[in-house]
């Protein structure tokens, strides 16, 4: 689910920076199989929980799982909404931002991948690392709201400044559930919240 979700983040990048129609048609079948992943997921673990009644450690383990998950799919979501954006800013020049919007959508997914590495190898502080990562994310977000909110002068419609806000605010949303996940990997780990 992990490798889908990745591969999803990456199709949409495609679409909105380089344009590529190909990548944007192809996230809705990755799409479907990340929900089928997350379904198949959460039955699981509600499965476990019911059935074998796991206490302590096991039961941290479920939830956290339960939670990791949906944060994989709602990154899903947020890939396949930015590639719907990315469709319709194709009629429309490039912003002068749109590096620097790029430039955090790699960050971004930088953290997708340090996320789902700490989950893979179990590894607590790099669970926490992810949340350092975030505040370079954070802070290009800020950058790029002030640059589009405050333009004057626009000659045109509005649309594709609107539609760059909501962008930039679902490669933040993506940035926040990569946390969540290396977040859930330390207490997964240690037991403890960060």
């Amino acid at each position: 689910m992990g490798a889908l979700v990745e591969n999803s983040f990456r199709l949409s990048h495609q679409a909105m920076f380089a344009r590529n129609l190909e990548a944007a048609q192809a996230i809705t079948l990755v799409e479907e199989q990340i929900d089928h992943y997350y379904r198949q997921i959460e039955l699981e673990c509600a499965t476990l929980l019911t059935l074998q009644s796991p206490v302590a450690q096991d039961l941290r383990l479920v939830s956290a799982f339960m939670q990791l998950v949906r944060d994989l799919e709602r990154i899903g979501d947020y890939a396949e909404d930015l590639t719907e954006i990315a469709l319709k800013l194709f009629s429309y020049p490039p912003h002068p931002c749109v590096p620097e919007m790029e430039v955090m959508s790699h960050h971004a997914q930088a953290m997708l991948a340090a996320s789902l590495a700490a989950l893979a190898d179990l590894d607590a502080t790099a669970g926490q690392g992810v949340k350092v990562l975030d505040d370079r994310v954070d802070m290009a977000y800020d950058r790029l709201y002030q640059t589009l909110a405050y333009q004057r002068d626009i000659k045109g419609v509005v649309e594709p400044i609107l539609l760059l806000v909501l962008a930039i605010r679902h490669i933040e949303r993506m940035a926040d559930h990569a946390t969540n996940i290396g977040q859930r990997v330390t207490y997964i780990v240690t037991g403890q919240r960060s």
